[in-house]
């Protein structure tokens, strides 16, 4: 029997393996026997518009399929587009699957983290309300790690190998300067309800690192008085203080830190409120507090962005859920989410099943607070153990002119620049 075709689509924040999944989901779905496979230009929402592209037309051979493994943000475009409930508007979802049956669509993948699980929950639902055939799947991503049922998800490997090396590169940065100066750095990390990146810190510390003096993930109440004391405390005994904060850290009364400075208080689609400003704030009141120079580093859209430092169990797994995305809806599956199962940390093994996208959809995933310390300002030894397995190994980028080389809609390969 002749198949349709893929439809895919990226969504949300990006992450250094984003398009190792979506070279998973090309890969095998031509090796399926599936006829085209589409690619959504920014997400559900640029769809809606009739924005998509043949990919095929840019990955043409085994070279393009590793270069697109090893490009970071979303080579498709991403969106954060909440699909309404199916009552309050069903004439988008008639739009979407009248679309659907015009490009003869039998799969759905969406690449994407707890809002993208919503939008296939919601289109299987619909699927299954009128009867229509195609089948929707859920493809894990996100470097907050916090996506429910699933061991871990691709990107977060990434990311926690990019802020250990880049906390531990900051302490030797901030011992550079420390003679006969007291100096206290804040490092900002993403994570707004779930700590695993900040987590990520502590994989600095080793033989030749002392780590962060402390750790503050938002699953414990943040406390700035007892923050400062313990910075005091800390300048006592040591010149050099290095403390890394969530940007989610919020304190007893609800209130993110964030929004005590000039942070935004403008939200997304989704409700979420954009953060920026903690560690700026941090060290601005240890400033005045205790008048000790200060510094505040926020990584940014740096920790997704770093594929150069991408760990190479990370890119193949973000390849394998890919993959298992297309083999679940080739079997007939549907309403569902890919999930990553661990089967041993030494050595390390994993592999993927499937969980009804309902038990998982607009979720949180938190770090176990027997993995944090009883005063709330370090993580175990069980949480580096669930982490480091994760950040091993690298991916080597194809170098030109001495920076990597990305895969992009304008230029594919190293053909504009070889000719070949």
């Amino acid at each position: 029997m002749k198949k349709g075709n893929v439809l895919v689509g990226q969504s949300g924040g990006p992450t250094a393996v984003i398009n190792s999944s979506l070279a998973g989901v090309f890969k095998t779905a031509m090796d399926r026997g599936f006829h085209k496979v589409y690619g959504m230009r920014y997400g559900i929402q640029g769809f809606l518009d009739e924005q998509y592209v043949d990919l095929s037309d840019y990955i043409k051979n085994e070279l393009d399929l590793e270069l697109l493994k090893r490009t970071p943000s979303a080579f498709l475009g991403t969106c954060r587009f909440k699909l309404p409930a199916i009552h309050e508007d069903k004439e988008i979802y008639e739009r979407i699957f009248e679309l659907l049956q015009k490009m003869d669509i039998e799969v759905f993948v969406y690449i994407g983290g707890n809002d993208s699980m919503d939008t296939i929950k919601k289109l299987s639902d619909y699927a299954i309300l009128t009867g229509a055939t195609q089948r929707f799947i859920g493809c894990p991503k996100t470097i907050d790690n916090d996506l429910a049922l699933t061991d871990h998800t691709p990107g977060y490997g990434s990311a926690a190998k990019y802020i250990g090396t880049s906390t531990k590169e900051i302490i030797r940065d901030c011992l550079g300067f420390s003679y006969k100066k007291k100096n206290v750095t804040i490092i900002e990390v993403m994570g707004r309800n779930a700590g695993w990146l900040t987590g990520a810190t502590a994989l600095s510390k080793g033989e030749d690192c002392d780590g962060p003096d402390m750790i503050y993930l938002p699953e414990v109440v943040f406390d700035v008085e007892k923050f400062t004391n313990q910075v005091e405390r800390l300048l006592k005994k040591k010149d050099v203080v290095v403390v890394a904060v969530s940007e989610g850290i919020k304190n007893k009364e609800g209130t993110y830190i964030c929004q005590l400075t000039a942070g935004s208080d403008s939200t997304d689609a989704f409700g979420h409120i954009q953060m920026t400003g903690t560690a700026s704030y941090l060290a601005n009141y240890i400033h005045e507090k205790l008048g000790c120079k200060t510094r505040a580093v926020e990584f940014s859209t740096l920790q997704r962005a770093a594929s150069h430092l991408a760990s190479r169990i990370d890119v193949n797994e973000a390849f394998m859920v890919g993959g298992a995305a297309i083999k679940a809806a080739d079997e007939g599956t549907s309403g569902v989410m890919v999930v990553i199962d661990r089967l041993s940390d030494d050595p390390y093994q994993s592999s993927t099943g499937v969980y009804d996208v309902h038990r998982i959809a607009n979720g949180e995933k938190f770090v176990p607070r027997e993995w944090i310390n009883k005063e709330g300002n370090y993580v175990t030894n069980e949480f580096i153990s669930y982490v480091k397995p994760l950040i091993q190994g690298d991916y080597a980028p194809m170098l030109v002119d001495g920076l990597p080389r990305h895969l992009t809609m304008n230029a594919t390969g190293y053909k504009d620049v070889y000719g070949k």
